[in-house]
């Protein structure tokens, strides 16, 4: 069962996570449950990586455990953040976990994994997410939430790829 967890949940968590942040950025979430969320997420990455490593030691495997890892970085940069109403901190959690998995989709289409072709696409796609989410403070709301939607998708179809050709 908890094997099945590890290899079936991001393909839930994903689309949740992007959700959710699209929602804080719409003000519809308080900044107590976004705390709350980087918490229980940071938690689960941690659990993850420790779970997984074994399963995951060559080629793109690899890269995704060290992808997670690494995320434990913005993750706890946007706890703080959020403790301490720092902007910079919150910014760079949001866009770490837009180029970490971008980079990540990326390689895994670039080693050949079928469908390469969606991989490449969905890394692409997260990728121009991150490079429209900042636009936002200079050409508004719309593109701060543009970004995020691109990501969103863009990492929600690799995770779904992933899940349902493995």
């Amino acid at each position: 069962m908890l094997r099945r967890l590890r290899e079936n949940g991001p393909a839930g968590l994903v689309p949740l996570a992007w959700t959710f942040v699209t929602a804080a950025h719409l003000d519809v979430v308080t900044r107590r449950t976004l705390l709350i969320a980087h918490v229980v997420m940071a938690t689960l990455l941690f659990a993850f990586a420790a779970l997984s490593r074994a399963d995951m030691r060559e080629g793109a495997l690899l890269v995704w455990w060290r992808l997670v890892v690494a995320g434990l970085v913005p993750t706890a940069a946007g706890a703080v953040g959020l403790v301490v109403s720092s902007e910079p901190l919150l910014w760079t959690a949001v866009v770490g976990w837009m180029l970490l998995p971008a980079a990540g989709l990326w390689d895994t289409g670039r080693r050949g994994a079928s469908p390469a072709r969606v991989y490449l696409w969905s890394g692409a796609l997260a990728g121009l997410g991150a490079l429209t989410y900042p636009l936002g403070p200079v050409a508004g709301a719309t593109a701060t939430v543009a970004g995020l939607v691109l990501v969103g998708v863009g990492q929600t179809a690799g995770i779904l790829v992933a899940v349902v050709t493995d």
